[in-house]
């Protein structure tokens, strides 16, 4: 329960790490995008997401205004949603947390992926332009990027990823993207296995990540 508690309070604490203090990541962790988070379920099987206690400051839609066009799941296992508003398009950071990569990655083009206080892992790709570096503190909010079709994009649009031990799991059960809001609940990621169940913590929607396929 101490545990527990623990984690809940330090969920989506704001970045305050100086320079001096910013996190030396591996080479892996700097150069991958699935890599398990360093003792991320040390002190038990599940972490919370407590998006209910987050404030309007602590979080961002990272494109505001835009339409899915590929949901989470689709094409034999999109391991993000895509979102579309226009080219050249400010993509915003979802929360606060550090940049862990920051670089062109194969297939995803130009990718951001972004490090937050309880594990949580949020990632931008196709991007025209990078404007972040791995190490770099960030907040809610705060421009990361620009739109682009760079990697396998047939056109301009954000691939936005959610992934937690390096796993991805829905988008959806952290911002309903139709609206472009964040959803105030309490989600439950539980170690299994080499994979993690997510859901929230009523308990009415379940992603077994263990069961989805990687990008």
């Amino acid at each position: 329960m101490k545990n527990q508690l623990l984690l809940i309070a330090g969920l989506f604490v704001a970045a305050t790490l100086s320079a001096q203090d910013k996190p030396n990541f591996s080479s892996m962790e700097v150069n991958h995008i699935r890599v398990a988070t360093p003792g991320l379920f040390s002190t038990g099987k599940s972490v919370f997401l407590n998006l209910d206690s987050l404030a309007e400051h602590e979080y961002a839609f990272p494109l505001p205004g835009a339409k899915v066009i590929s949901a989470y799941g689709s094409r034999g296992g999109h391991s993000g949603a895509d979102i579309k508003t226009c080219a050249k398009d400010t993509i915003r950071c979802a929360f606060d947390g550090v940049v862990r990569m920051a670089k062109p990655y194969s297939a995803y083009g130009n990718v951001v992926v972004v490090r937050h206080a309880n594990g949580l892992e949020t990632i931008y790709s196709h991007n025209l332009t990078n404007f972040v570096k791995s190490g770099d503190v960030i907040k809610a909010g705060e421009p990361i990027g620009l739109t682009g079709r760079t990697g396998r994009a047939t056109t301009e649009h954000l691939h936005f990823e959610t992934r937690i031990n390096g796993q991805h799991f829905n988008p959806n059960l952290i911002f309903d993207l139709k609206e472009g809001t964040l959803r105030k609940e309490c989600i439950k990621c539980t170690k299994n296995g080499k994979g993690v169940v997510v859901k929230t913590q009523a308990g009415k929607t379940k992603v077994d990540l263990a069961q989805q396929p990687g990008k």
